[in-house]
């Protein structure tokens, strides 16, 4: 996948709003107020960093060489996905960010959560 399928596939998911609080370099994905993806703009391969539970962190990092320990936050819970080069299926990199996403729309509050499935707009 490039840098445009994982924007518009991030955008195409329920409430999800983006921006560039870092630099014009990241863009961020967010559920709610709750990151759960950033995408390098400017990397070659691209990556994306996602959330995820921590086994299912270390059965990927294992399985696929293009994922690797997030570089922020806390590593035991993101992953960097290397898009290009390591010949990811697209459909594991859909699965992965489908899973950071509900990982975060997850751990909003019970009133978030009822606020945006109110308005339409919920775990998929």
């Amino acid at each position: 996948m490039n840098v445009e399928e994982i924007t518009d596939y991030c955008l195409s998911l329920p409430n999800v709003t983006s921006d560039f609080p870092f630099d014009d370099t990241t863009m961020v994905f967010r559920v709610g107020q709750k990151i759960f993806a950033l995408v390098s703009l400017d990397s070659h391969p691209p990556r994306i960093n996602l959330k995820c539970d921590p086994d299912k962190a270390i059965e990927l990092r294992e399985q696929y060489e293009g994922v690797q320990p997030g570089y922020h936050m806390n590593k035991k819970h993101w992953n960097t996905v290397y898009c290009d080069d390591f010949n990811l299926p697209q459909k594991v990199i859909k699965d992965l960010i489908l899973h950071s996403f509900d990982l975060v729309f997850k751990s909003l509050t019970k009133a978030a959560r009822e606020h945006l499935n109110a308005n339409g707009h919920g775990s998929i």
